[in-house]
């Protein structure tokens, strides 16, 4: 059976974005009925200025409009680091447009007129996208709360045994004896939940990660 997946806890969110007044009712009315609470936009305009108040699930958006179109929508999306499955629709679409709408992230690129049956599923496609989004935006979120309640002499031994370096050669490093090192190396493998070197491995990198992308997203707001 096509439509929202019965497991969803709540009616998952889609925001559409057509400058085609026809096309908006019709398209908003067909997804209503398949169950999905939908925002309906006549321009990126309109629908940027929505993302003050809320964040949809899945954004399926016209790429052909007046002002904004739908890749330069895309694109003010991801200035502002928002992470929103995108799915595309157009009558006139470019092999060059497909392709970029595709690296930008797009979930897929739909010829217009779409039947329901493959609107609905690229939505599917999209929301299962948003829903591995979720689980790895609450796993960082973990990551970093068991981080920060390391010390900071913990944390820097982590550091120590991410990079591969044995306790006595941590112990050198930093100054102290092994027994020390050992102490300090337990205690962060318990806070941070981590059953071995390599899950402690993982989850620095993921870390490192996040926090990198942080910076960058920081950056271009400052830069915009």
């Amino acid at each position: 059976m096509l439509g929202a997946p019965e497991e969803s806890p709540h009616k998952w969110q889609v925001a559409l974005v057509d400058d085609d007044s026809s096309t908006l009712r019709a398209t908003a009315r067909l997804l209503t009925i398949e169950g999905y609470d939908v925002s309906a936009y006549p321009s990126s305009a309109e629908f940027l200025a929505s993302l003050r108040v809320a964040q949809p699930d899945v954004l399926l958006v016209d790429l052909r409009m007046p002002d904004v179109n739908g890749l330069e929508l895309q694109a003010a999306v991801l200035d502002r680091s928002l992470r929103i499955p995108m799915v595309f629709m157009s009558a006139y679409a470019s092999v060059a447009a497909s392709v970029q709408a595709l690296r930008g992230g797009a979930i897929d690129f739909l010829e217009k007129p779409c039947d329901r049956e493959t609107l609905v599923d690229a939505l599917e496609r999209a929301i299962a996208s948003a829903v591995r989004e979720r689980r790895t935006t609450s796993m960082i979120t973990d990551l970093l709360h068991n981080w920060h309640t390391l010390t900071a002499r913990e944390q820097e031994v982590c550091r120590w045994v991410v990079k591969g370096r044995l306790n006595k050669q941590i112990a050198a490093a930093i100054g102290t004896g092994e027994k020390t090192v050992k102490v300090h190396r337990a205690r962060a493998m318990t806070k941070m939940r981590a059953d071995s070197v390599a899950t402690l491995v993982r989850m620095v990198d993921a870390i490192d990660e996040h926090v990198g992308e942080s910076v960058m997203a920081d950056q271009r707001q400052r830069a915009g």
